[in-house]
């Protein structure tokens, strides 16, 4: 007997519902799972972890703020719990949103605050300023992180619609930040947003997404932006204006969530002595 795509899709939706809901570190000391999102402004970080909440939530709830402004929403390191289906207990994944990467003119992140806050020192809520990066003087710095403070694993993020009108400036910083995070032993992946903007068939219906070649040359591109394989970049639709889920949307929300936390998961087993209970602070 033959099912719907619908009631297939449906079952993955679950599956996948369930498998987010049931990870956890393989770690005693790490109860959960710390991703940070990084990337230009615009390019729909806030809105992954509004639009991740949503499918949990049962509803679209957009908390970020999305606009076209020419300026990060976003200053303060803030992270948000993902909780189980209907809004329950916690799930092992925590998602971290901070202020937008530079492009142009733009003044973003730099370079030592980026890694302040992958090594666990920068406290919940800091507010970043170029001219004032985090130092141990700073107010809650955190001088002995454990590993349940650092990041875990590492999500670039940028917009399918700007690929090729990021500036090579830009370009130049996602290279550098990807060298200095593997240096510290912290797995990457990738998202791209707004696909549903350069491709009228996936606007139209998402799971066409794979079988769409302006897609798959567009995540091509984005590898040359990022540095990094087509293997670890995941096409995703955010939502926005919409006012009801949409099941081909959850699911690619969902696989590229799954992605995620496979490359999170690889970081406790490089750092398997560290997860023995002996050793609260790990030195970076």
């Amino acid at each position: 007997m033959t099912i719907s795509l619908t009631t297939y899709l449906v079952k993955q939706k679950a599956n996948l519902m369930k498998a987010v809901s049931s990870f956890r570190p393989k770690c005693e000391d790490v109860p959960q799972t710390r991703v940070l999102l990084l990337g230009p402004v615009g390019s729909g970080k806030s809105s992954f972890v509004s639009s991740v909440q949503s499918v949990f939530n049962g509803r679209v709830a957009n908390r970020a703020m999305v606009g076209s402004s020419s300026t990060s929403f976003t200053k303060k390191l803030q992270s948000f719990n993902i909780r189980g289906q209907n809004n329950e207990d916690p799930t092992g994944l925590v998602l971290c949103d901070i202020m937008g990467l530079g492009d142009g003119e733009i003044t973003g992140l730099t370079l030592h605050d980026i890694l302040s806050v992958i090594k666990g020192h920068v406290p919940e809520g800091h507010k970043f300023s170029p001219d004032q990066p985090v130092r141990a003087e700073t107010v809650g710095y955190v001088k002995r992180p454990s590993l349940k403070d650092q990041i875990h694993c590492v999500v670039f993020v940028v917009d399918a619609s700007k690929v090729l009108s990021y500036s090579k400036g830009l370009s130049t910083t996602f290279q550098q930040l990807r060298e200095h995070i593997s240096d510290l032993g912290v797995h990457q992946v990738a998202l791209l947003t707004h696909i549903d903007r350069i491709c009228m068939q996936t606007s139209k219906d998402v799971t066409k997404v794979y079988e769409s070649q302006i897609i798959r040359e567009t995540i091509s591109k984005a590898g040359a932006l990022l540095g990094m394989s087509t293997s670890y970049i995941v096409p995703v639709k955010n939502y926005s204006s919409e006012l009801d889920l949409d099941v081909n949307t959850d699911v690619l929300l969902l696989s590229a969530v799954d992605h995620i936390l496979q490359y999170a998961d690889m970081y406790f087993q490089d750092n398997t002595l560290q997860c023995t209970g002996t050793n609260k602070f790990i030195p970076l």
